[in-house]
């Protein structure tokens, strides 16, 4: 028997929680389809997260693929259908991907090796300028922040998920909550995740209080890391830093639990616990157009 699991119309890092609720009850090796047919928006964070979904499965899923003529063709875009075709049976009408980037600053791009990360820096690096100066009124030093929050997000997955991942950037205007242009950077994985990682630093104490949650906040509040190197586990701390610096958010999810540093502008809770489990990490950050005060 084959379970049918909706994609939400609109698929964010929020509704993404809707997937995984009925995915945890499933076993690894359970028939699974995802029914996108009736999506009609999708962050950087869902796509990625549905193809971290598939890596999760020890047998091959289904998607059924969004009717809509539109959506279809912005998820091409994004390059999805081209990795999801290794990942998923795809079911539906799969249109042909158009090199137009308008609103892609960074395509759906694997992660595995440090190697990945460089390709990832040089290629948003050339676009991120005119992005976050132009459009989001950032100043120019803000890019080689930005460029360096992007590379640490995608080296967690190399350092810590033991298994490949997914990035991607993307531009558009947030109207629904924020009223302005955002860019969005989502990095997915489905590795062992920031316990496991943390538990295997050697002498390591165990606590009676050790769960995600406490994970992700020595991780990324404390830059605590598995690496005994001097200077290590701040990357993530970090991006924490500059983040904050433009009013932009932080989310990570991981294991049962998910941390977020919450700017003015949003209503989220900075740590959210009992979870749906899901493997791995699950990052967004997000950086609003800059307004005069």
């Amino acid at each position: 028997m084959t379970t049918v699991i909706t994609v939400p119309p609109s698929l964010d890092d929020a509704t993404f929680e809707q997937i995984l609720d009925p995915l945890s009850r499933l076993a690894p090796d359970d028939k699974l389809l995802l029914d996108a047919r009736h999506a009609r928006w999708a962050s950087p964070y869902g796509l990625t997260g549905l193809l971290t979904i598939a890596q999760t499965r020890l047998t091959k899923p289904s998607l059924a693929v969004p009717e809509s003529d539109e959506t279809a063709s912005y998820w091409a875009r994004t390059a999805f259908f081209r990795h999801a075709a290794d990942l998923f049976d795809l079911k539906g009408s799969v249109p042909r991907s158009r090199q137009n980037e308008s609103s892609v600053l960074l395509e759906i791009t694997p992660v595995v090796g440090s190697e990945d990360v460089h390709a990832v820096v040089d290629k948003v690096q050339q676009k991120a300028q005119a992005i976050l100066v132009n459009e989001l009124k950032l100043d120019a030093a803000a890019t080689m922040r930005f460029t360096m929050a992007l590379s640490e997000t995608c080296q967690n997955i190399v350092e810590h998920a033991q298994r490949g991942g997914w990035v991607a950037v993307q531009t558009y205007r947030w109207q629904k909550r924020l009223g302005r242009r955002v860019v969005v950077i989502a990095v997915c994985d489905a590795g062992i995740g920031f316990r496991a990682s943390l538990e295997s630093a050697p002498g390591r104490p165990r606590s009676d209080r050790w769960d995600d949650g406490m994970a992700l906040e020595e991780a990324v509040m404390r830059g605590v890391s598995r690496f005994r190197d001097s200077g290590r586990g701040q990357g993530l701390a970090g991006v924490r830093r500059f983040i904050a610096k433009w009013d932009g958010k932080f989310a990570v999810r991981s294991g049962t639990a998910r941390l977020a540093i919450v700017p003015t502008w949003d209503e989220d809770v900075p740590l959210t616990e009992n979870l749906p489990p899901f493997p791995g990490a699950q990052i967004q950050v997000t950086i609003p157009e800059r307004v005069d005060r």
